[in-house]
């Protein structure tokens, strides 16, 4: 919460517990430990800017009615020197605390103050954070849920620096392991069916069927001619990969680009091979005795590891029983690693090697079987499951007409991320793939992205922050600058539309460290939608380039306010902040 929001209810608490403590010296409550109790922002604003339920919580230690309580301690409650005006009781004994008029006036203050950096805060101690997201094999194009996956990953690593921790945006790169393999084998069919025929050399079922491949064998094969033909299958294959893998993750970090997302690194999993990590991530298993040899291949106990990690979770032998928990393999017979064991190795890189605290990874829905087994993997290896945390991420339907949208007008074939940024605005994807928790599944209507009226929440927030530049604007041309205003000045924002958009202001800190608590930026997206609201309310209600001059400085510089938080919150989520539209 923002400093001045932290004073004003540090000031609420000790001036309650100060005339507790003038009550037990009256006689009117006993000597007796008190319960904690809550200060909070009521969810009708009607019942008082903060409500505390101090009575209620010391009714049992002070054996006596709440009602009473809090009457007693309103009676003794000494407020002049704080933020607030009065107390009210209400219903069996809540206490309602209506702020003073100044309070508004130093929030205002302080924002145009703080400036870009209003809504920013310690929270997170400077804890160095890993947000991996989008992760896409280098294999083919990127799809709407890697498209979601980026402006979900990227925002959410923007609130959680504002709140205060070190953050790396990750790209994990599978250019190594088994899709490698089945690409290099597609682009060596496609490869041999441009000089001899598709029906010469078959393309099998399970391997790349896409556009893409075609297009990269033929580029390969305008560079080199049909001198790979007769070249042994291995080398014909590496070289394929060798020119094609390159171009494929040059293109993601181009698109990505595009869309505004620049990661801190991009890691490759062939490192982890390259410079021996994971085979020394599997010696640690192999040395703790979680490892078993079958079949010619190497498995890892996970049935075992990972029942007792949900044994002490509290899962009953028949809830664990009815998961039908199975060992996996970590290295196949052919004496390639698995998919299971390099990941274990790369989050062992991120939390012991790197020494991240936290490691969060933005993942499709459909890896939720995953989850549990990575985490009791980590627990298994020295490392802590708890630090690893998996936002599980819903999928995307695009709508047009109110119709589910499949295929792309200009390809005719799957959507991908480039066809959408191609056909939406850059600013109105980022912020409406924001707009719903990432576990909920999400229609993305193509029309309204495109549409500029306020149905746009992204056209709504920017219109707002346009209609302010344009009222200063128009007071500069009649010789009218904003000035810096006193306390007193400021006090006189008393109108409804006025204090309800300095509360809303007031509460952005706040909203940032749950956003970043609760690994959801879509709350930081509706608290702008909510901000343009009260704006266009105010805006309508109380007229700026009003008679009184210091009224008028009053609301310039609410304006401000909400220009400054507009532009710090779309700025954060890498959006656009037009002055005019």
């Amino acid at each position: 919460m923002s400093l001045l929001v932290k004073q004003a209810i540090t000031e609420l608490r000790t001036a309650i517990m100060d005339a507790a403590g003038r009550a037990v010296a009256d006689g009117e409550f006993p000597v007796a430990p008190l319960s904690d109790f809550i200060i909070e922002v009521p969810a009708n604003r009607e019942n008082g800017d903060y409500s505390s339920n101090a009575a209620m919580a010391w009714a049992r230690d002070l054996k006596c009615a709440p009602r009473k309580i809090a009457q007693t301690i309103a009676d003794r409650l000494f407020l002049s020197d704080t933020f607030f005006d009065r107390c009210e009781i209400a219903g069996p004994g809540f206490m309602n605390f209506y702020l003073k008029d100044s309070f508004n006036a130093c929030i205002i203050q302080d924002i145009l103050e703080k400036s870009a950096d209003y809504g920013r805060s310690n929270y997170g101690a400077g804890k160095k954070i890993n947000i991996e997201f989008v992760s896409a094999n280098p294999t083919g194009p990127m799809h709407m849920g890697n498209a979601r996956g980026g402006a979900l990953g990227d925002c959410l690593a923007a609130v959680m620096d504002f709140a205060g921790y070190n953050v790396s945006r990750e790209f994990y790169v599978n250019d190594a392991g088994n899709q490698i393999d089945k690409f290099g084998l597609s682009l060596d069919i496609r490869y041999q069916q441009l000089f001899k025929g598709e029906k010469a050399v078959e393309l099998p079922e399970d391997s790349y069927h896409g556009e893409d491949i075609i297009q990269r064998a033929k580029e390969f094969a305008e560079i080199n001619g049909d001198k790979y033909l007769d070249a042994p299958e291995s080398e014909r294959r590496q070289a394929l990969v060798d020119y094609a893998l390159p171009k494929n993750i040059a293109a993601m970090k181009e698109n990505l680009t595009k869309y505004r997302i620049e990661y801190d690194t991009w890691f490759l999993e062939s490192t982890l091979h390259n410079d021996g990590e994971l085979k020394e991530t599997i010696e640690i298993m192999k040395s703790k005795g979680l490892t078993y040899e079958k079949d010619g291949a190497l498995w890892y106990k996970n049935k075992e590891v990972l029942g007792k990690r949900l044994a002490k979770e509290g899962k009953t032998p028949e809830e664990i029983e009815r998961l039908e928990l199975k060992d996996e393999v970590l290295i196949r017979t052919n004496g390639n690693p698995t998919y299971f064991a390099a990941d274990i190795a790369y989050h062992r890189n991120k939390l012991q090697i790197r020494g991240f605290e936290k490691a969060i990874d933005v993942w499709g829905a459909d890896h939720h079987g995953h989850v549990a087994r990575m985490k009791g993997a980590l627990d298994a290896i020295g490392c802590s499951g708890d630090d690893l945390d998996i936002i599980l991420m819903q999928l995307v339907r695009l709508t047009r007409d109110g119709e589910v949208v499949r295929m792309s007008k200009r390809s005719g074939k799957a959507i991908t991320l480039v066809d959408l940024l191609e056909e939406i605005p850059i600013d109105a994807v980022r912020f409406l793939f924001n707009m719903r928790e990432p576990g909920s599944q999400m229609d993305f209507d193509l029309d309204l992205a495109v549409e500029q009226s306020s149905q746009n929440p992204v056209y709504y927030c920017q219109y707002a922050h346009a209609r302010i530049c344009s009222i200063l604007k128009k007071l500069a041309a009649e010789g009218k600058e904003p000035r810096e205003c006193s306390i007193p000045e400021l006090s006189l924002l008393t109108a409804p539309e006025e204090k309800e958009l300095i509360k809303h202001l007031s509460s952005l800190t706040d909203e940032i460290i749950a956003a970043a608590r609760n690994y959801d930026p879509a709350k930081i997206t509706r608290y702008a939608v909510d901000l343009a609201t009260l704006f266009h309310k105010f805006y309508n209600s109380c007229r700026v380039n009003c008679d009184d001059e210091a009224l008028m400085q009053a609301r310039l510089s609410l304006c401000l306010c909400v220009k400054t938080v507009l532009s710090n919150v779309l700025t954060m989520f890498r959006i656009t902040v037009p002055e005019s539209m």
